[in-house]
């Protein structure tokens, strides 16, 4: 029998005849490597348009352009040898990625760029491209969308001289306690309250309450740590 029968004689096949290696032409590999670089740049803006975070970091967002290329770049290579492909596949195994990702879709970022370079390098353009457009008009259209009530944490470090009067003040508004931190010398409080507006002329009430020694509020993104 001609043909393959078993993984054993698949592997052997593809050892003898490494001339695999030039079923990929310089054209497709040109015409993947700049599939994958648009469609990171798709994703580059779509990052930067809908960033709601705190900071904004530049090499973050560089990376999902690179990492849409590299995969790309890793899935041309495989793809004409099985050897090739079970080595990258025990090479990655053991690589490990420690950066810490706080705002959960970022994962979404990554596995895009991921997905995409996946599908340029398997030469699935209309995939790629048709794909990368649905989720960037997704994510545009959600991240538009107005929310009636923005979160905030409302701040407020005081002496026990001026407890009663603050708690008056807070039976007018809608809050929820965070946290409470009582030392020697002072209270400090923290709230989460919504603002349906910008109207912040609260925080001077509270700021003028004699024994407040300071206020503050913090649009809560989640990344704030107490």
């Amino acid at each position: 029998m001609g043909d393959v029968t078993s993984f054993q004689d698949l592997f052997k096949k593809s050892v003898l005849h490494l001339e695999a290696f030039r079923n990929v032409s310089f054209i497709d590999v040109v015409i993947g490597l700049i599939a994958s670089f648009a469609i990171g740049m798709f994703i580059y803006f779509i990052y930067r348009k809908t960033f709601r975070g705190v900071v904004y970091s530049y090499n973050y967002n560089v990376s999902f352009v690179l990492m849409t290329m590299i995969t790309a770049m890793i899935i041309m290579t495989i793809s004409t040898n099985i050897v090739l492909s079970l080595g990258m596949v025990g090479a990655l195994s053991i690589v490990r990625f420690r950066t810490a990702v706080k705002d959960p879709l970022d994962i979404v970022y990554m596995f895009w760029a991921i997905s995409a370079g996946i599908a340029c390098g398997a030469k699935l353009y209309p995939i790629a491209f048709t794909g990368s457009a649905a989720v960037g008009l997704a994510l545009v259209w959600m991240s538009g969308r107005k929310i009636r009530e923005q979160p905030y944490l409302f701040i407020i470090r005081h002496t026990e001289k001026a407890a009663d009067d603050i708690r008056t003040r807070l039976r007018r508004m809608t809050y929820h306690l965070k946290s409470k931190t009582v030392r020697n010398d002072f209270i400090e409080l923290t709230l989460e309250i919504r603002l349906r507006d910008d109207n912040t002329a609260f925080v001077n009430e509270f700021s003028a309450i004699d024994g407040v020694i300071d206020v503050a509020l913090i649009n809560y993104t989640g990344d704030y740590a107490q």
